[in-house]
């Protein structure tokens, strides 16, 4: 499943930031903006985004942390990671980023490295949750936030039909048209199998996070999981 995934991504990369930009409005920019300050980095911290993809979460990090902190972007495929660091150098060259080529269930960093750490649209892809949810555990300091945007399923009935009409009727159609169809019908499957909030928090608990909140956005369609390490 994790080759799958990867695949796909690859796949996707060359269409990634447009689709996301046409699919959310643009809101997913603010989302991410969201994610960041509650991950509460700040000015020479040493931070960690995983599931980098094209880099939009790693950069806007960067700048937030400036030239005395560090970011660390991850994610396990090749093509996103060449669309993030191209698009680095394009917009302003940023020293204080390292983009890492690795998988979420097995960080390749020390115990206690991070002062905080962002996720956006990855967890709901890895194939062992509670595993990687350790991992980001392990590799945070004591005492940092993590926070971690994906898609939610709202509570609203008819909210939930809206975001099932709204994948099969915009999100696949567009991505038709830009030859991904297949790269972007597995969203809904996910969704299905991916824990609401209240799951994501009692995960979080097990693994042993000294404090997990799950704060729905965008009617309950979106959702940003923050924990802190203890």
């Amino acid at each position: 499943m994790t080759q799958e995934i990867r695949a796909i991504f690859d796949r996707i990369a060359p269409v990634y930031d447009q689709l996301n930009d046409w699919l959310s409005l643009g809101q997913h920019r603010i989302w991410k903006e969201m994610t960041i300050k509650w991950s509460a980095a700040q000015p020479g911290d040493n931070c960690l985004d995983l599931c980098c993809g094209s880099g939009d979460i790693a950069l806007s990090l960067a700048r937030r942390v400036g030239a005395s902190g560090h970011v660390y972007g991850v994610d396990f495929s090749c093509n996103l990671l060449e669309t993030a660091k191209e698009r680095s150098q394009k917009q302003y060259p940023q020293p204080n980023i390292t983009w890492v080529e690795a998988d979420v269930l097995n960080l390749p960093f020390d115990d206690n490295q991070f002062d905080a750490a962002t996720m956006g649209y990855g967890l709901r892809n890895v194939k062992d949750i509670p595993r990687s949810l350790k991992e980001l555990y392990r590799v945070l300091k004591p005492g940092a936030k993590a926070a971690i945007l994906d898609f939610h399923r709202p509570n609203s009935p008819q909210l939930r039909t809206f975001q099932q009409w709204y994948l099969d009727n915009i999100v696949v159609p567009m991505a038709t048209h830009l030859g991904v169809k297949e790269e972007y019908a597995y969203i809904s499957p996910s969704l299905e199998r991916f824990p609401i909030g209240k799951e994501q928090v009692e995960l979080a608990d097990q693994v042993g996070f000294a404090l997990a909140t799950h704060y729905p956005i965008a009617n309950g369609m979106m959702g940003v999981l923050v924990v802190s390490k203890q």
